[in-house]
């Protein structure tokens, strides 16, 4: 049985940002909006700090960070690897971790080939728990 293709990694950079928002922030979370107003570059969370809206996806995680996006834009680019990437500048919201830090994370995008889909590892939804 073959390994599963994986959706989600990570370039050296991006690891190595990580890595430090870790030791400053504690864990941590993505969340990659599909909206105009939000922008659609990922930001960066202390884990919690970010709800999470009935059916977004959990395309993976990076150092035990998990990676989810916006349900819509996952339909859009279910077709493609989303490697994460940093560079220097302020990215389309303030809120993320790494914007005093002069960087904004990015996605660069490939599209997966006929055979990786049919090797594609699962996603997870998300699902507010059941009231009462």
């Amino acid at each position: 049985m073959k390994t599963p293709v994986k959706r989600l990694s990570a370039t050296e950079k991006a690891l190595g940002l990580i890595a430090e928002l870790q030791k400053q922030h504690g864990e941590l979370m993505f969340y990659q909006a599909g909206g105009c107003c939000e922008g659609t570059q990922p930001q960066c969370f202390e884990k919690g700090g970010f709800y999470l809206r009935t059916h977004d996806v959990k395309i993976g995680e990076i150092l035990g960070s998990e990676f989810w996006i916006d349900h819509d834009l996952f339909e859009y680019w279910k077709n493609a690897h989303f490697e994460l990437d940093v560079t220097d500048g302020f990215g389309a919201g303030g809120f993320s971790l790494e914007t005093p830090k002069g960087k904004t994370f990015k996605v660069n995008y490939k599209l997966f080939t006929k055979d990786e889909q049919s090797q594609l590892e699962e996603v997870e939804r998300f699902s507010h728990p059941q009231n009462g």
